[in-house]
């Protein structure tokens, strides 16, 4: 677990547990990225609960256990030997009051406490998040055009631990 605080927002960063899976839906769906990458139909919940069995999806909670978003990375998910972050999204109501950059924060510590580099994809339709990633120290490595979605272009991200 751990505390963090920036823009005058207490959060605790825990282990996503069941609990927390409509909380993350939520999330997802109401997203950019949801409305792309997920149709109305899909079972969201049982994709998230899939993921949640690695125990590398975190949650971020106020001070009254009140969800503020997840992060979801995978131990060796980019080329079988480098943890990529999945998945990450903040609820509506607290997006731009840095609950993003705190969820990297903590996924970065727990990654580079025993890997060297880490990687992420971004899509060409999401900016705001391209320019977190830069501003966080991750650099564009490549360009993946179709990966998830036809005529979406992803970019391949990396950062190397300091």
């Amino acid at each position: 677990m751990a505390d963090d605080e920036e823009e005058g927002m207490k959060t605790r960063i825990v282990k996503a547990r069941r609990k927390h899976l409509a909380d993350c839906a939520e999330a997802v769906r109401d997203s950019e990225l949801g409305r792309v990458y997920f149709e109305p139909e899909d079972d969201l919940v049982a994709y998230l609960a899939e993921g949640m069995k690695n125990e590398t999806m975190f949650v971020a909670l106020g001070e009254d256990d009140g969800f503020r978003g997840f992060a979801w990375f995978v131990e060796n998910g980019a080329f079988h030997a480098f943890p990529y972050v999945h998945m990450i999204a903040v609820g509506k109501e607290f997006r731009g009051r840095g609950i993003g950059t705190q969820l990297m924060g903590f996924v970065e510590r727990t990654v580079f406490a025993q890997h060297s580099k880490m990687f992420l994809v971004v899509a060409d339709f999401n900016p705001d998040a391209r320019r977190l990633y830069e501003r966080l120290g991750y650099e564009k490595v490549g360009d993946v055009p179709g990966l998830y979605r036809e005529n979406v272009t992803e970019h391949l991200m990396m950062k190397l631990r300091e």
